[in-house]
Formats: structure tokens, C-alpha cells, sequence
């Protein structure tokens, strides 16, 4: 985790700089010790929004020093992104850093070399410019992050925060990434993806029952909850309510009770001393095996060493 470099240059957005920022450069260390070095890196003046000038900490050149590097949105994707800022990126990469970009800036780290051959994401609105530009690029438009190990791309202005907190549960556990959320009052994790705002689901009354089901079933996670009992609560077929699922959380019910099961044994883990087979339980997995199962499928380690990771102290 160590340093964060925010890389910033000439008319970048006020919100791109400004989320990273609130997320890895104001001290937090109440939450974890020690959080984040933070410096911002770029040239002697520059402007955000074409307005707001921003203290710069060094040049582009020092985010070679830093563990993880924060690149926000360009200003004009019509234009190649600058070519200092694309040579301090790569530099920064080879030199071993974790490379992050926010909506449009995904465009710097192709230019860079960094996506190809890659898994990416960016604003929905330039997905196709950016795998036109960059064919070697595996373009996802409908996701609002992507993780790919060293190098992390997210979508539009909200999803660089997703991708924030996000980075923030990898380096530090899924109880401070929660804590930090509920200080910023925004979710700790979204579900679905970018196709939930690119066409704009059924909004209200009749048509979108889904709000009471998804709370109802976040309280009875510890049950053995299939996708004939969403529907039974909601009122309509099977085959309905995979429909109004898509539409409104970009995934399947399955999957969706999948995900919130995992989300819950995270948590349970971290902040409790339950057994694995307690958590299993309370999760409604039913045994220790199948936690372990999908555990190592969605996450690649077992409950056990997740706990160790992240588990900074005993619960007294």
C-alpha cells in the first residue's frame, strides 16, 4: 500500500482529482495505521476545470517513487493524452508501481502500452473510441471497474470511487473499506455494472418491486434463500424476476444472493471470532465446505487465510 501518486495535468476534472484524494490523502489513520503517503505529481502550474489551480507536491517524474499511481480523466479523448504524463505513467509501472486509472484516463494507460492484451474499462460513453484506438485492448463497457492485478480501470466520475474503495478493501480489509464508505455516505460496494445507467431501467411503482425483495433478503442471508423464494416475496415468476434483475442490478438473482453471501462471510471473518462453520451458517452456505468452495472461486484464497490477512487484531 505505502505512497499514492495522484497524476495530474493541464484542465483535468475538479472530481477526478478530487476523489482519489479524499480517499488516499486525507489521513485516516484512525481507521488504519499507517494509511497512505500521498503526493500529487505534475507540472509547476497546474489548472483543474480550467479554474482551480493545484499545489503540486513534484514533477510527473516522481511517480516512479510511488507505490500506487492515480490517473485521472483527460480532458479531450479527440486528442492523444500528453506524452509526458504517458511516459512518467509507464515509467512509474516498469518501475513496479500499481497503476490506477479514473473514467477517461484509461486513455493514458493505453497510450502507455499498459492495457494490451488486457481486460479494461472506461467511461461508457468511450468505450468504443477506446478499443477502436487501442485494438490490442479487451474493452468491457458494461463494468464499473476492472481489476486486473497491477493495473485497475473504472468507468465514469462515480466508478473511480468505486474503484477507490475498492483498492482501499484489497490493502486494508473490507471493515475499513465499509468504515470509509459510511463516512463519504456512499456504498461500500455497487452491484452491476455500467448497463444499469446506460439504458435507464424501469424507475418506479409496479414495475420495479425489487427494492423491498433485495432488503428482505439481505436480512435472511443465514436462510437457505433460492431464487423460487425472490420470486415467491416478489410476487412474480422465475422468469420475471431474472428479468427485472438484469435490468436493475446488471446480474442474476443467483448470482446476486451469491455475491451478498460472500460479501457477509467477508465481514463475519474480519470482525467476529465465528468458526468457519459459524459463518457458513450465518451466511446460509450450510456447511464449511461449500464456504471454502466459493470462497476460493470468487476470492482465490481460503476463509482461513483471509482472516489472517485481514484480521489486524483478536477480537477482545
Amino acid at each position: 500500500m505505502g505512497s499514492v501518486a495522484l497524476a495530474v495535468y493541464e484542465g483535468i476534472s475538479l472530481y477526478e482529482m478530487a476523489a482519489p484524494y479524499e480517499v488516499f490523502g486525507v489521513d485516516r489513520s484512525d481507521l488504519a495505521d499507517p494509511w497512505y503517503d500521498f503526493m500529487v505529481c505534475g507540472g509547476a502550474s497546474v489548472r483543474v476545470g480550467g479554474w482551480f489551480q493545484v499545489e503540486v507536491s513534484g514533477g510527473l517524474e516522481r511517480l516512479v517513487e510511488a507505490d500506487t499511481v492515480v490517473v485521472p480523466a483527460c480532458r479531450d479523448t479527440s486528442k492523444e493524452p500528453p506524452g509526458d504524463l504517458v511516459d512518467a505513467v509507464r515509467a512509474a509501472h516498469e518501475a513496479g508501481a500499481r497503476v490506477m486509472s479514473i473514467c477517461t484516463g484509461a486513455f493514458v494507460l493505453a497510450a502507455a502500452g499498459l492495457l494490451d492484451g488486457r481486460r479494461a474499462t472506461t467511461h461508457w460513453m468511450h468505450t468504443d473510441l477506446l478499443a477502436e484506438r487501442h485494438p490490442r485492448v479487451r474493452v468491457d463497457p458494461d463494468v464499473l471497474y476492472i481489476d486486473d492485478g497491477s493495473i485497475l480501470t473504472s468507468a465514469g466520475k462515480a466508478a473511480g470511487m468505486d474503484l477507490c474503495l475498492h483498492v482501499i478493501r484489497l490493502d486494508h480489509g473490507a471493515a475499513v473499506a465499509n468504515a470509509l464508505a459510511r463516512r463519504l455516505v456512499v456504498p461500500p460496494h455497487r452491484e452491476g455494472g455500467q448497463a444499469q445507467f446506460i439504458a435507464a431501467p424501469v424507475s418506479s411503482g409496479r414495475e420495479r418491486p425489487l427494492g423491498d425483495v433485495l432488503a428482505w433478503a439481505l436480512e435472511q442471508l443465514d436462510q437457505p434463500l433460492t431464487v423460487e423464494d425472490l420470486a415467491d416475496r416478489a410476487n412474480m415468476s422465475s422468469r420475471s424476476l431474472a428479468r427485472h434483475f438484469h435490468a436493475v442490478t446488471g446480474t442474476t438473482p443467483l448470482q446476486w444472493l451469491q455475491t451478498q453471501r460472500i460479501h457477509r462471510a467477508r465481514e463475519l471473518l474480519e470482525t467476529t471470532d465465528d468458526s468457519v462453520e459459524l459463518v457458513a451458517a450465518r451466511t446460509g452456505m450450510g456447511t464449511a465446505a461449500t464456504l471454502r468452495r466459493h470462497f476460493n472461486r470468487t476470492l482465490g484464497v481460503a476463509p482461513d487465510t483471509y482472516r489472517r490477512t485481514f484480521r489486524a487484531t483478536p477480537i477482545a
